[in-house]
This record gives C-alpha cells, structure tokens and sequence, in this order.
C-alpha cells in the first residue's frame, strides 16, 4: 500500500504530464475526412457541381440533413469559461484544453465527432443566441463550464425552442452519474433512497441539478440539506432573490427543520454528502466527517484535488468514498455518462435529454457495476471498460422512444448494435493512426 506521501506525488503526475505532452501535441482534436477520395476527379461529387443535388433535397426536406451531412454524429461543445473545473473564471481560451479534452472523450468513449467552441462574452442572452444559430450545424449541443446562475437560465431557454438537444454537463451529466453512484452505494449499505439523508456543501449548478435528479429517482425532499457559502438554504433566508429562484426553490422544499450554520452542520448524522465546492484539500474537515452516520458514503467531487483526500476520510470513518479523478477509487465523473448518453440520443435522433433518459443511464451504470461486483472501491464503471457506454447508449435510446421524444425506432439489440459499432470505429481509427505513426508517441 502507497503511503500519503506517495499517494500525493501520484495525485500530482496528471499535471505534470499534461504541461509536457498539450505543447507536444499542440491540441488533442484535429479534422479528418471520413469519405473516400479515390482521385481529384471525386471533388466533383464532395464539392461543386455534385454537392447542389443533396442541398437542394435537403431544402425540400430538413430532415434530410442527419442523413446526407455529419449532423447526426456532430456535437458542439460550448463554454464561455467563466466556471472552468475548480479554476472559475479563467476566460475562453484558457478553458479551450478542457472544452478539446471534452472533445477526446466524446470520440473515444462514444464515437461522437465534437467540436470546442469558446465564445469571448459573459452575457447569457449573447450565449443563447448564439447557440440558437450555431444549432442547424450540430445534432446537439453540450453547454460546458458556465457559470451559475446564469447556466441555469441559458439551459432553460435554449431547451425551450431548440430543435435540436441542448444540455449543460456540469448539471444534468453530473446528475446522471451521481445517482448511478448513489444507487450503487446503497446498495453495498443496505439503505433505501426514500430514507437516506442526503446533505450538499455546495449549491453551484452541480449539486443543484443532482439534488432534482435525486428527488425524481425517489430521495425525499425533506430529507435533503444544501448550503452555499453563506449558510444553509431554509426558508428564512431573505438573499436569494435574482437567483432565477433556483436557491429559492430548494429554500422553499428542502430542509424543513431550518437546519443553519456552516458546513459542519451538514455532516451531523448524513447517510450520504455530496460535496461540490472548491478544490482541496482540507475543504472538508476529517472532524466533520467523523459526526456522519454510520455506514456513510462522501462524495468528494471538486477537481483537480478533492476537498479531502479519500484516505483521510476513510480513517475520519466514512465507509464509501468517491472522488472526480480517475486515479482514485471510486470515480464519480461526467466522462461516465455523457459519451454514452448522447450516443443514444443521437442514435435515435431525440429532440431532447429528459431526466427520465439520464436515470436511466444512471440505473443502467449501476447495474453494469453490479455485473462486475460492487465493493466499497468499485462503485461504477471506470472509463477503460468500453463495454458499458454502449449499453448507456441503448438505455437511453429506449427511453427516448417510450417517452415519444425519438426520431428514430430501433429494438435495444440494435441499438447495442449500432453504439458498439460506432464506438469500436473511434477507438480502432486512433489506435491505426497511432501505430502508423499518423499520432506520435511522445
């Protein structure tokens, strides 16, 4: 066993290497042609005069365009970077990295082509019209790292008339993977959902969107408490105006005995914290740990450093504990749920991303962990079994259907069928290109 010492020294390589490597490879993405060019003669169908006949049908028939352009596999991931990771507002270009690593992932864990799109304005109204005429060129879009209150307002608006679907990750990606975590926790502790109390240190968009998601998959309202920086959201508190009343309305149905104070109250007797702050450690104190229920599961999700180290939250007496990183037990992260969600919704060409559709990602990540065997180390999937996007994707997809929201009808085996193919391509056409040598090996 590793001690603290080089325990720390592995949390901090990530970092080091990624200084190293971004300059090697000036960038993660780049453009690839995926029709074939036998000789120039073929520019006469891809380009001028050919490319006029598929426009001209696509004018008389919209639709058409899924079918004749790359729109059906084409997401835009879109930030104005003003909540980039736990480094806020660090502007647009500064969070380009981590809107082309959001790229990566798409391609290489759901065979989805996307594109990083940084917009250098703050405005919320500037970034939904923008979305908005961005949209005929996407089959969905993927709102990352804005900030909130604002995030909510945005995601609201553009879900509203966007034909095509609008989502923001940090809340309903999170959401998704946080109840498939839930779920699996439970399970190991023998609690039941409609009874654990539920606590959030935090009240940023994550911990916002999570706390409905969990409210629809059954953990009563009643037994949730959420605080921000300044206190606990309860009926009493008279600054929350001008929130989009997002605060307001958790005020309002959460936390019914008035709970107040600072964040160690929300430790005392929790069956379950999820903590989305700033990143730590010691955010969250080893002392405030110790005052949880018994058998109590931590999530400790701010990135690049928890708000504890798992370790020390294991000996403060926490039997479960999840991070956001991918070298730590027990990851609880985004690149979980949204390559595999949005594959099954672009499968079936869903006009948008119910709640519905993201608890049944979160079940379905559950139950693949349970296929494997749940532990206290092994809560969900890790991003290496390639396996469990494409039954993601096909949950997904089937809710789609049953709730009429589907362009497209398929059974779930071709579904499966049709993910696993088009993940397999991604991840096959970056391991040819890099044993050609097409990708160098630093």
């Amino acid at each position: 066993m590793l001690s603290k010492e080089e325990l720390i020294a592995k949390a901090a390589k990530p970092a080091k290497d990624a200084m190293e490597l971004h300059p090697f490879f000036k960038g993660k993405m780049q453009t690839a042609p995926k029709c074939c060019v036998r000789d120039l003669g073929d520019f006469a169908i891809w380009y001028t005069p050919g490319v006029a006949a598929p426009c001209k049908a696509i004018k008389e028939d919209v639709s058409l365009s899924y079918e004749y352009t790359n729109r059906a596999n084409l997401v835009a991931v879109v930030s104005d970077g003003t909540r980039v990771l736990g480094l806020g507002d660090i502007g647009p270009e500064a969070g380009m990295p981590v809107m082309e690593g959001k790229a990566l992932l798409f391609k290489y864990l759901g065979g989805v082509d996307a594109v990083a799109i940084c917009l250098d304005t703050k405005d919320p109204d500037k970034i939904i019209e923008t979305v908005r005429l961005l949209a005929p060129s996407f089959g969905g879009i993927n709102l990352e790292d804005i900030a909130q209150p604002k995030c909510f307002h945005v995601l609201d608006e553009l879900r509203k008339d966007c034909k095509i679907p609008v989502w923001h990750d940090d809340q309903q990606g999170t959401a998704a993977v946080n109840l498939a975590g839930l779920y699996s926790g439970l399970k190991i502790v023998g609690k039941k959902i409609d009874e654990v109390k539920v606590r959030f240190f935090g009240a940023g968009a994550a911990s916002i969107a999570t706390a409905r998601i969990l409210i629809s998959a059954g953990v009563k309202p009643e037994n949730i408490v959420m605080a921000d920086s300044k206190d606990t959201l309860h009926r009493g508190r008279t600054d929350l105006d001008g929130q989009y009343d997002v605060k307001g309305q958790f005020a309002r149905i959460t936390n019914p005995e008035g709970i107040t104070g600072g964040p160690e109250v929300l430790f005392r007797d929790a069956d379950v914290v999820y903590c989305y702050t700033k990143p730590g450690p010691d955010v969250v104190k080893p002392e405030w740990v110790r005052t949880m229920a018994h058998d109590a599961i931590l999530f400790a999700c701010a990135n690049p450093i928890p708000e504890i180290w798992p370790w020390e939250a294991k000996e403060a007496g926490a039997r479960i504990v999840a991070t956001g990183r991918s070298d730590f037990p027990n990851q609880v992260n985004n690149s979980l749920g949204f390559p595999g969600i949005f594959r099954g919704t672009l499968d079936v060409q869903a006009s948008t991303i119910t709640d519905e559709m993201c608890i049944e990602a979160a079940r379905t990540l559950s139950a693949c962990a349970e296929k494997v065997g749940l532990s206290e180390d092994y809560l969900i999937p890790t991003m290496d079994q390639a396996w469990v996007y494409p039954e993601v994707a096909a949950s997904v997809g089937m809710k789609a259907i049953e709730q009429g929201i589907a362009r497209k009808t398929y059974t779930r085996e071709e579904l499966l069928k049709i993910a696993t193919e088009k993940i397999q391509y991604a991840q096959q056409m970056t391991g040819c290109l890099t044993e050609n040598k097409f990708i160098r090996l630093p």
